[in-house]
C-alpha cells in the first residue's frame, strides 16, 4: 500500500519554506514525540541543508516517558540538538531560547567581530500538519497569534511573530511529503491525527491501533475498556469494546465505525495514558544507536 497525499497548498508551502530560509537564522523542526521518525518529513534535510536546526519533540506529555528518553538519546547520538516540549502545559518551552542561543553562538561571535552586539535572531517553525506548531507559537508568544485546531492543515499562510525581545518566529504551513512507501508510517500518522481521516479507512486505522496496543500496552487496553483479556484479534476486540460502550446498530449489531471513532478520539486525547506509536528500535537496531534496555512498558 502506497499512500498518495500531496495537496497543492503543500507544494506551495515547500516553495515558501525554501524562499524564506535565507531570512532566518535557525529552524525549529517539530516532531510528534509519540512518533518522531514517522512524523519527520524526509524532505526536510534536503530543504534545510546546513541551516542550524533545533528539533522539538512536541506533545511529549502524551508520549510514553520511556520512549521520550530513548528518542532524546537517539537524536543526541546523532549530534542533533533536541528538546521535549508540550505546548499545552508549557513544559520545556522556556528552554527553547537558551538552546537557540547556544546553537547560534558562532553566529553571534561573527556579528561581534563586525561590531554588531545584537543577539536577536529569527527562527522558522516547520513540521508536518497537526504536529502542534500553532500551539507552540502561541505559548512562546504568550498570546493567541496563530490559529490552532485538532485537524491537519489549519495553518495555510506564513506570518512573522515576535517573541520577547530577542526572537522573531516565522510560522509556516505544515508540509507533508508526497507519499508513504511504508504503510505502517501512514497508519501511525493517521492514528496520531496528522493525516485527514478521509485518506485511510477509519476502521483500518483502528484495527492497527488495537493490534499495536495489545502487543505493547495490553494493560492500558484492558483497564480502559474493562477487557478480560486481549489475546483475540483486532476485530474481536472492536466487537467487545462496542458491546461495553454501547456502540450498537439496530438489532444489536456492532457499529464498527463508531467504535473506531471512539478509540481514536480517546487515544489522541490521552485517555489510555501516555502512548508512543514507535520506539527507536522499531527503526534501527539497539546496538547501532547505542541504546540498551527495553522501553516497552505500561
Amino acid at each position: 500500500m502506497t499512500i498518495q497525499w500531496f495537496p497543492g497548498h503543500m507544494a506551495k508551502a515547500r516553495r515558501q519554506v525554501e524562499e524564506k530560509l535565507k531570512l532566518v537564522d535557525i529552524v525549529f523542526e517539530l516532531l510528534d514525540a509519540r512518533l518522531p521518525l514517522s512524523s519527520r518529513n524526509p524532505m526536510m534535510d534536503e530543504i534545510l541543508k546546513d541551516k542550524p536546526r533545533l528539533i522539538l519533540l512536541t506533545k511529549c506529555d502524551l508520549a510514553d516517558e520511556r520512549a521520550n528518553q530513548a528518542w532524546m538519546k537517539y537524536f543526541q547520538a546523532r549530534r542533533m540538538p533536541v528538546l521535549p516540549v508540550d505546548a499545552q502545559t508549557g513544559k520545556g518551552v522556556q528552554q527553547i531560547i537558551p538552546a537557540c542561543e547556544k546553537i547560534l553562538a558562532p553566529l553571534f561571535q561573527q556579528r561581534e567581530k563586525k561590531g554588531i552586539q545584537s543577539r536577536k535572531f529569527r527562527a522558522m517553525v516547520t513540521g508536518i500538519p497537526n504536529v502542534g506548531k500553532s500551539s507552540l507559537i502561541n505559548r512562546l508568544a504568550k498570546r493567541s497569534v496563530a490559529e490552532t485546531g485538532d485537524r491537519p492543515g489549519v495553518t495555510k499562510a506564513q506570518q512573522w511573530i515576535r517573541v520577547g525581545k530577542t526572537m522573531e518566529l516565522l510560522d509556516t504551513p505544515g508540509i507533508l511529503w508526497p507519499k508513504f512507501d511504508d504503510p505502517v508510517t501512514g497508519l501511525r500518522l493517521a492514528a496520531s491525527g496528522a493525516i485527514k481521516e478521509t485518506i485511510l479507512p477509519i476502521d483500518e486505522v483502528a484495527l492497527y491501533v488495537l493490534n499495536y496496543l495489545k502487543e505493547r500496552y495490553p494493560d492500558r487496553l484492558k483497564k480502559r475498556y474493562k477487557l478480560e483479556q486481549t489475546e483475540q484479534d483486532g476485530v474481536a476486540l472492536m466487537e467487545e469494546i462496542g458491546k461495553k460502550r454501547g456502540c450498537l446498530l439496530r438489532g444489536g449489531e456492532i457499529d464498527y465505525e463508531k467504535v473506531a471513532e471512539l478509540l481514536l478520539h480517546e487515544l489522541r486525547a490521552g485517555r489510555l495514558g501516555r502512548i508512543s506509536f514507535e520506539f527507536p528500535e522499531d527503526w534501527i537496531g539497539k546496538e547501532e544507536m547505542g541504546y540498551a534496555g527495553d522501553d516497552r512498558g505500561n
